[in-house]
């Protein structure tokens, strides 16, 4: 019976072969696992019935885990459009000759073998190998029990595809999802190279305390909007709607709308779009008091302290009312988890300051946080956020998961004593 340790010498030797594929033939690999998804997706539903099954429907991770004939054929999409980017590999970073005559080159090259520690995210399984393939890396997958069904028939489909083209199947691997497999992928020295966790913020935080090998954690959103006192109010309730409607289970969604107090009497008309999602707020005084009689009363309940900074992952939202940008500001440096920021406002030099001051991955202007994808910045599929500053920060694809090495071109010179 094959071990853990087996499975992950077997990753870390199939990824030796990585190296030997030629870009073209990835691309087909990449254009024949789409159309295996295609060809396949009945199969795929049918192992998705079965985890939808164990899943209360009012879990946030239902929507996440759930797949559809629709969500399929966006993945297969996903898939090609991933073959049709440049490859990341090889690139040239940068370049000098030192005075001696040793030429210096910098180029881009895999890690070698990345784990991916996963919730109900069954989606993410094909990502991460369309990323991992076209970057050159091998992947070990660690989904939760939630998503088992699903990850494991989407991986043999991937496996067989593998196998028609005679690559060693073993450059994706997905482990027994139970805790004892965690714990052996994040202490696995030696056979990976780099961990990410994808999931929820006890996930994120777990793999960081747990873990030996190194960590891209891919954080949890707790994204704010702060609607200044120069905010056009039909930009504002465009994007304050889509921000926390368009799909509430993801880490880019809405948490917090953060008020001037100077436009509150425009907050019924900011918040009136959230009524047809049954949006659930959580407002402070001031914000309570503008919204009474123009919002549901059974949607509306007053703040406390542990509103702010939550991910609801719900159609929930929190309001917080501010005197200034400053107050913005600090609420957001208080309860923002580096993750995606959103100024509405028409002042160009209030625009400007929290473009600079705000310390998250991503900061827009009059534009909603639900724009944080990597296909959405035209990068293809994505493995997550990266909230961190060391090595990537944002979208984490192609580039994002390789590194670098030096060529060093001599002629015989030695190094004086």
């Amino acid at each position: 019976m094959l071990t853990l340790q087996d499975t992950f010498q077997s990753v870390k030797d199939a990824s030796l072969d990585l190296a030997q594929i030629d870009n073209d033939t990835i691309n087909k690999v990449l254009n024949s696992v789409a159309d295996a998804a295609l060809q396949k997706t009945d199969d795929i539903l049918a192992a998705n019935k079965l985890d939808l099954a164990r899943m209360d429907e009012a879990n946030p991770m239902y929507d996440r885990l759930k797949l559809t004939k629709e969500r399929i054929e966006g993945i297969a999409a996903d898939t090609r459009k991933v073959s049709t980017l440049p490859s990341p590999l090889g690139r040239i970073l940068k370049q000098h000759t030192l005075p001696n005559g040793l030429e210096l080159t910098r180029i881009s090259v895999p890690f070698g073998v990345i784990g991916i520690v996963y919730e109900a995210r069954p989606n993410v399984t094909f990502d991460v190998f369309a990323l991992c393939l076209k970057s050159g890396n091998a992947c070990i997958l660690k989904g939760g029990k939630d998503a088992d069904d699903s990850n494991r028939a989407i991986v043999d489909i991937i496996k067989n595809v593998l196998r028609e083209y005679n690559i060693n199947e073993h450059i994706i691997e997905l482990l027994p999802a139970t805790h004892e497999a965690t714990g052996a992928l994040l202490h696995a020295n030696g056979f990976v190279d780099l961990v990410i966790p994808r999931g929820s913020k006890r996930l994120i935080d777990f793999v960081r305390q747990e873990a030996t090998v190194p960590v891209i954690e891919t954080g949890a959103g707790v994204c704010h909007a702060y609607f200044d006192k120069s905010g056009d109010l039909d930009k504002g309730a465009k994007i304050i709607n889509n921000a926390k409607t368009r799909r509430v289970s993801v880490c880019n969604a809405l948490d917090c709308t953060i008020i001037h107090k100077d436009r509150l009497s425009d907050l019924p008309r900011l918040c009136a779009p959230l009524i047809k999602s049954n949006v659930l707020i959580y407002a402070d005084e001031p914000a309570l008091a503008a919204l009474q009689g123009h919002y549901p009363s059974d949607l509306l309940k007053p703040a406390t302290e542990t509103t702010y900074g939550t991910e609801f992952q719900a159609y929930t939202m929190a309001i917080k009312t501010v005197n200034s940008l400053n107050e913005a500001l600090a609420h957001i440096r208080k309860y923002g988890s580096g993750h995606s920021e959103c100024i509405i406002a028409e002042d160009k030099e209030t625009t400007e300051k929290f473009l600079k001051a705000v310390d998250a991955a991503c900061v827009y202007h009059n534009a909603p946080t639900s724009f944080t994808d990597g296909a959405q910045f035209g990068l293809g599929a994505e493995i997550g956020i990266s909230t961190q500053k060391l090595h990537a920060r944002g979208p984490m694809a192609l580039e994002e998961i390789t590194t670098y090495k030096w060529i060093i071109r001599g002629n015989g010179q030695v190094r004086p004593k």
